[in-house]
C-alpha cells in the first residue's frame, strides 16, 4: 500500500475525483481509450482481469466495466473470446477504426503545417448529420449549412473516402482575408476546456517531478485517464494550422504538458503491460514517434 500522503498518488486521487464528479461516467469511452492508446500497439487484446485492475484504480466498479464491455460488443466495437475460464477483449474493425481515424490528431506533436491552400465541401441536400460529423472528424469545419471548409494541412484521399466520394469537393489556393476563420469558428469553449485541462493536470505534473508513481497499475490508470482527458478535447478542436489560430491560444501548452506528463509514465505503464501478459509493442518506432518522439 502506497503512502497516503505521497505526492503523486494524491494528485492522481483528485483527478481520478474529479472524473466521477463531472457527471455520468462513460465507461465505454475509458475503455476505448484504455485499447486504442496501450492494448492496440501491442497485438490488440486484454485479458478481463488486467482491464478490471485498469478501471479499478479510476474507481469504475466490476459490474460497470462488464456492461460497459456487453454494450461495446453488442454495437459492433469490440470482440470477447473465451479460453477456460478467462475472457479476452479486442477491439473490432469498428473500433481500430474509429481510434485509427483520430490517433494522428491525438499524438500529434505541434499544429498541422499549411500551405494557404484550401477544400470547400458542399454536403447533398438528402445527406443527414451524420455527414457534417463525419466531415468534422476529418478537420472540416462547418461554415454555413451544408458547406464546410478545411485549411489543406495533408493529404485526402478522395478516391479512397466513401464519404468524400459523395460530396462536392473544391479546391483552391486563394481567400481574401482568411483571419475571418477566427470569427467564424466558436473556440471560446476549446481555450476554455484546454485552460481547464492545464488547470486540473499542472500538479499532478509537479508530484510526478517530486516522486513519480510507484505501482505500474497507477501509471497505466494515469495515463488511461490523461489521453482520455486529452482526446476529448483535441477530437473537438479541429487542428487549425498557428496562422489561423486565435491569440494566446492555450492549445499548445496543453499539449505541452500532457506530452510531459505522457512521457514520465510511459515506462511505468508500459511495464503493468508486461506484467499483464501483452506481447512487446509491434512498431516500436511508431509508437516512439508519439508527441513527436
Amino acid at each position: 500500500m502506497d503512502a497516503p500522503n505521497d505526492p503523486a498518488d494524491n494528485a492522481l486521487s483528485a483527478l481520478i475525483e474529479r472524473l466521477h464528479q463531472r457527471g455520468r461516467l462513460r465507461v465505454w469511452s475509458l475503455v476505448i481509450t484504455l485499447f486504442g492508446d496501450a492494448v492496440v500497439p501491442r497485438g490488440g487484446e486484454a485479458p478481463l482481469s488486467g482491464l478490471q485492475d485498469v478501471m479499478a484504480r479510476l474507481g469504475v466498479e466490476a459490474g460497470a466495466l462488464r456492461t460497459a464491455l456487453s454494450r461495446l460488443a453488442g454495437d459492433g466495437w469490440v470482440v470477447r473470446e473465451r479460453r477456460g475460464r478467462n475472457s479476452f477483449f479486442s477491439l473490432d474493425k469498428r473500433g481500430r477504426h474509429a481510434f485509427d481515424l483520430a490517433t494522428r490528431r491525438i499524438y500529434a506533436a505541434a499544429p498541422p503545417a499549411w500551405d494557404g491552400s484550401w477544400t470547400v465541401a458542399v454536403l447533398p441536400p438528402d445527406m443527414d448529420n451524420g455527414g457534417a460529423e463525419a466531415l468534422a472528424e476529418r478537420g472540416f469545419l462547418k461554415i454555413a449549412n451544408s458547406v464546410h471548409l478545411l485549411p489543406r494541412t495533408l493529404e485526402l484521399n478522395d478516391r479512397d473516402d466513401a464519404l468524400l466520394a459523395e460530396i462536392l469537393l473544391i479546391h483552391g489556393t486563394s481567400a481574401e482575408h482568411p483571419e475571418m476563420l477566427r470569427t467564424l469558428w466558436p473556440s471560446e469553449e476549446i481555450a476554455s476546456a484546454y485552460a481547464s485541462l492545464i488547470e486540473d493536470y499542472r500538479p499532478f505534473a509537479d508530484a510526478l517531478s517530486e516522486t513519480g508513481l510507484k505501482r505500474p497499475v497507477d501509471a497505466m490508470a494515469a495515463r488511461t485517464l490523461l489521453i482520455h482527458d486529452w482526446r476529448r478535447i483535441v477530437l473537438r478542436d479541429p487542428g487549425l494550422p498557428t496562422a489561423l489560430l486565435p491569440q494566446d491560444w492555450p492549445g499548445e501548452e496543453a499539449r505541452a504538458l500532457v506530452r510531459n506528463i505522457y512521457r514520465k509514465l510511459a515506462a511505468r505503464s508500459e511495464e503493468w503491460l508486461d506484467i499483464t501478459g501483452l506481447p512487446p509493442v509491434a512498431d516500436p518506432k511508431l509508437f516512439g514517434s508519439r508527441f513527436g518522439g
